[in-house]
């Protein structure tokens, strides 16, 4: 790993998913899992920044539309109908990166499940020259499974933190470790560390 050429990009850890005064933190919408990820995650930032690596967050956003009512999915809105106006939207305290893991160096705006999605990622990647990217996020299943097999597709090589993403049933997240082992590197959020050269 070249750390000039690697950056650590996260998914979706957001206030609206993570803070208790989030969308999904006013709705009950949570798991201890997914709220441990980033103190997890942060050395790793640290560690690769200190090293002359980029890190990247990809922000799950709703666009407000007319009367700022959010340009929700049909499918999203079935599965998560609390979401309403405000939740997601650029500029807003739900849609920033928590505390713990800001500032990035780069911030993404998705509309979908991938971070690769009609997202200005790509040319980030490549005016920046990043070859490998270190993935974490929610959910494991969801936006960090898709962004994953979408890299793999662009020949980016990924290396997943299998304790670094999370989904709301632990079931799930293990099932997709497993499937996602055919398409990219799966360490532990320590192992990164040391291949990175910070503290284990």
């Amino acid at each position: 790993m070249t750390p000039s050429k690697t950056a650590l990009l996260t998914i979706d850890l957001q206030n609206d998913f993570l803070h208790p005064e989030g969308a999904y933190g006013r709705a009950g919408q949570t798991a201890g899992a997914i709220t441990a990820l980033p103190d997890r995650i942060l050395p790793l930032k640290q560690a690769l920044t200190r090293v002359g690596g980029t890190y990247i967050s990809a922000q799950f956003t709703l666009v407000p539309g007319r009367d700022n009512e959010p340009l929700i999915a049909p499918h999203l809105k079935k599965l998560r109908p609390f979401l309403t106006k405000g939740d997601f939207a650029p500029g807003g305290f739900g849609h920033s990166l928590v505390d713990t893991l800001a500032p990035a160096d780069f911030t993404v705006e998705k509309v979908a499940y991938s971070a690769f999605y009609q997202t200005r990622l790509e040319y980030i990647l490549r005016a920046i020259e990043i070859d490998t990217l270190i993935v974490g996020g929610i959910v494991t299943n969801g936006g960090v499974a898709s962004t994953v097999r979408d890299a793999h597709l662009r020949n980016i090589h990924t290396i997943l933190l299998s304790d670094g993403c999370a989904a709301f049933k632990d079931e799930v997240h293990e099932a997709t470790l497993i499937s996602l082992g055919s398409v990219t590197d799966v360490v532990t959020c320590a192992e990164a560390l040391q291949m990175i050269g910070g503290p284990s």
